[in-house]
């Protein structure tokens, strides 16, 4: 067996005897050495995916790529659940801490003037201090995502190019709703590593290197909407033979962004390609070859990128079978929720098809739409999570 599948393998071996062995949670004392434990797993595979990635890239010759395919989607679909399980856990347990913590202030508790017991530390009602929806945010705002991620993307592309486009946000900017915030930075972060590089290749390949001509801008849109309710069933409270049945269901609604770019495209030859693990040139660039010759062969948005393959160079000695904690997937849990360790698999070919399985977990998709020699139109659609629907959008 590949030695770095091997070590992966090994790891989940080890995490599934911890778990089956950790001790019954009865008490919050019990809870808390459990979360604790958690915490150490999720540190420990932080790794996973580009030490899984090596792995596949030197058994290529020996697989065919739909195995591999096939294999990835399955093992990163699986990784994507247990880790939001682990994480909403780890998230909830801290919030009951922080809750107990603010119990103990029960005593200093003081009546406003109009009758209701307000917190002495805070002046915010007690009630409002014991909710918590764990790594969950039922005001999650699109806006402030894309926000947050084109200031990351942006440092990137000024620190690889010495250039970035301006970003503009249209549409509803204002919109919230439920849902995982890690998970839009993911997948909104590698959409744009690829629309900041094709766009600033696009340029200089058309107006040279010292150009000062102005960059076409990438344009990001954001629009919220509700799908028709599905049909009543026995399960819903209706009665599916009458047609008198009163429906009180919520109608599914979604969030959607458009993100475009003017970056050349995707040639017709690759298009059917991009979705496909290690459909990469980051190693080409890596062995010194240009961003022309990057052109010729996938394009920008087969490059999964804007730092190159150096996230792979850290995952730790073959000896440290743990993987360690220096990036991955997913970073530490700190703060209010989860930190991701963002474009630590960039160059490997991974960025495409895990942020559409991001995407898609929740019932959401994420679509390309390409214009040769023009730019490539991104949507993604995101579920809201206040429904009860198993609809896919």
């Amino acid at each position: 067996m590949n030695p770095f599948i091997a070590r992966t393998l090994e790891a989940y071996r080890r995490t599934f005897q911890e778990l089956a062995t950790a001790p019954p949670v009865v008490d919050v004392d019990s809870n808390a050495q459990f979360a604790r434990l958690l915490e150490d797993l999720v540190r420990i595979h932080a790794n996973d995916i580009p030490v899984l990635a090596r792995g596949f890239q030197e058994s290529i010759k020996y697989m065919r790529p739909e195995a591999i395919a096939s294999f990835l989607d399955g093992a990163i679909r699986s990784r994507i659940a247990i880790r939001f399980i682990a994480e909403q856990h780890i998230a909830l347990t801290r919030s009951l801490k922080l809750r107990s913590k603010d119990s103990i202030l029960t005593n200093k508790e003081i009546h406003s003037g109009d009758g209701s017991l307000k917190s002495a530390r805070t002046g915010h009602s007690a009630s409002s201090m014991v909710h918590s929806y764990g790594v969950v945010d039922p005001e999650c705002s699109p806006a402030e995502m894309v926000r947050l991620c084109t200031n990351f993307v942006h440092e990137l592309s000024v620190g690889t190019f010495g250039v970035a486009p301006d970003v503009e946000i249209d549409g509803m900017t204002t919109v919230t709703f439920p849902y995982v915030p890690v998970h839009i930075e993911y997948v909104l972060t590698e959409i744009l590593k690829n629309a900041y590089r094709a766009t600033v290749e696009n340029h200089q390949r058309r107006h040279g290197l010292d150009s000062t001509l102005p960059i076409h801008p990438i344009q990001i849109t954001i629009s919220h909407a509700t799908l028709p309710l599905p049909p009543l069933s026995p399960f819903d409270g209706g009665d599916v033979r009458t047609t008198n049945a009163v429906d009180h269901r919520k109608p599914p609604a979604y969030l959607s962004i458009r993100i475009r770019d003017q970056g050349g495209g995707v040639g017709s030859g690759d298009l059917s390609h991009i979705f496909s693990y290690a459909f990469t040139t980051a190693k080409r660039m890596g062995g010194g070859g240009t961003a022309e010759d990057s052109q010729l062969e996938g394009g920008p948005y087969a490059m999964q990128a804007v730092g190159g393959i150096a996230g792979i160079a850290d995952t730790g000695s073959m000896d440290n079978a743990g993987g360690g904690d220096a990036g991955g997937l997913f970073g530490e849990i700190v703060g209010k929720g989860l930190q991701t360790g963002l474009g630590t698999i960039a160059g490997l070919g991974y960025g495409l098809p895990m942020a559409r399985l991001y995407a898609s977990y929740f019932g959401g998709s994420l679509e390309l739409r390409s214009l040769p020699g023009h730019g490539t139109d991104v949507f993604i659609k995101f579920r809201c999570l206040d429904d009860n629907t198993n609809i896919e959008v």
